[in-house]
């Protein structure tokens, strides 16, 4: 029993949320530490820039997905691979084209090419290793990565500054190109003692790779439609409220909300989605039932654990980490915590729809629930002039998602009686 599906599961999760603390914790600590002597222009262009060329090739991060499912199904990892690999190296090229003279020369931001080039070769090297890791189901390298790379980049740091003499600038650019590529390069060296890759090769298509290919596209649309579903929020209270209010938001509201998903929201689909695929495989639908009873269990204690923190301690925890000026986040924060175990349900919903290989599905879910996000938010604006109708709306947007996940889950389950009673 050691050896099953739960099992691994536990383990592997539990690991990941002690891993993605610290890597939080030095995260955290390395940009207050920053802040304390770092021009605040020169850590607002670094983020800038940073932010950009992450948005153009964290769309990659969607073939991980397809990649778990599919070399699940096929085991034809040869074929799996070699399609990531020409899709990653066109996105690079494409971000390299088109990205960096944006930057250059509409945004009219004075960095350096090869800083740009650096930055995109090494994120590009971290996306291709780090979806390996997950389509083999390297747990063990993938949480030994997640506090590995902040600590690396905290050194790079400061080895280019104090070591190499660079400006502070210039050492945080070249850290985190030298730590992307070592946090690379520990996992290829990791991944190549557990399993070999062959090189670069055609490819032949057949309809099981085809079916890939459509997944990885549907996936990368569906992580591109995730990032935009936060990004509006930030639009509408731009658009709609004080700068005091999207301050609130910005500072205090979107960090926790990153920082809780990135603890109990993304294990789900780095540990739970490549457990269910194979679970599907194997028709092991004993063990989908397990994790399902514990994933809803781990769900409520941590969203029952979040709201009554915020319901007793909320304006003593906000008011302790931060200025007396961000208070206004508290009640944001409270509406919040009422409807973050939607958040960690429909991870979990969505991950055994695209173990089934329903990634239409999803992207259509999620779609929706973009699409609740700004019909609610319009409709409480009707009733209300305060801020957390953003909240709310966003919150309800993931409410509808996990409704509709629901219905599907559903329609799978039926099928599989219906095809006992066939068989039968």
């Amino acid at each position: 029993m050691e050896n099953d599906s739960l099992s691994r599961l536990k383990k592997a999760f539990i690991t990941g949320v002690w891993a993605t603390l610290a890597s939080i914790l030095v995260g955290f600590s390395f940009k207050i530490w920053l802040a304390q002597w770092v021009p605040k222009a020169d850590l607002a262009l670094y983020h800038s820039v940073v932010d950009i060329i992450s948005l153009s090739l964290i769309l990659m991060t969607g073939f991980r997905s397809s990649m778990v499912v599919s070399y699940s199904q096929t085991n034809n990892d040869r074929d799996i691979i070699n399609i990531f690999r020409y899709s990653l190296i066109a996105m690079v090229l494409i971000t390299w084209g088109v990205v960096i003279p944006y930057i250059k020369h509409e945004l009219n931001i004075n960095v350096s090419y090869i800083q740009l080039v650096g930055i995109i070769f090494g994120m590009g090297l971290k996306v291709y290793f780090t979806n390996l890791i997950a389509m083999y189901r390297l747990y063990s390298i993938s949480n030994k990565v997640t506090w590995i790379e902040p600590i690396s980049n905290v050194v790079m740091f400061v080895t280019c500054y104090y070591g190499l003499g660079f400006d502070a600038l210039t050492s945080l650019f070249y850290g985190l190109t030298l730590s992307s590529l070592g946090t690379a390069a520990y996992m290829f060296i990791s991944r190549r003692k557990e399993i070999s890759t062959r090189p670069l090769a055609a490819v032949q298509l057949d309809p099981m790779l085809i079916s890939y290919v459509k997944k990885s596209v549907t996936a990368s649309l569906e992580a591109g439609a995730s990032i935009f579903m936060i990004y509006i929020t930030v639009l509408l209270t731009i658009s709609h409220f004080s700068i005091d209010e999207l301050g609130d938001f910005q500072v205090v509201v979107r960090p926790i909300f990153t920082y809780l998903t990135m603890l109990f929201v993304f294990p789900i689909y780095r540990f739970v989605l490549p457990e269910l695929a194979v679970c599907v495989r194997e028709g092991k639908h004993d063990q989908i039932r397990k994790i399902k009873k514990w994933i809803y269990k781990l769900s409520f204690i941590v969203g029952s654990t979040f709201f009554l923190s915020m319901l007793f301690f909320g304006k003593d925890i906000v008011l302790f980490v931060f200025p007396d000026e961000y208070k206004g986040a508290v009640p944001v924060l409270f509406h919040f915590s009422i409807f973050f175990v939607f958040l960690m349900l429909n991870a979990y919903q969505l991950a055994y729809i695209k173990a089934h290989g329903c990634f239409t599905e999803s992207l259509i879910i999620r779609l929706s629930g973009i699409v609740t996000l700004v019909v609610s938010y319009y409709l409480f604006a009707q009733f209300t002039a305060n801020v957390v109708a953003i909240i709310i709306a966003l919150c309800t947007g993931y409410v509808v998602m996990f409704i509709l996940s629901s219905f599907i889950e559903h329609k799978i389950l039926a099928r599989y009686k219906n095809e006992t009673y066939i068989a039968d």
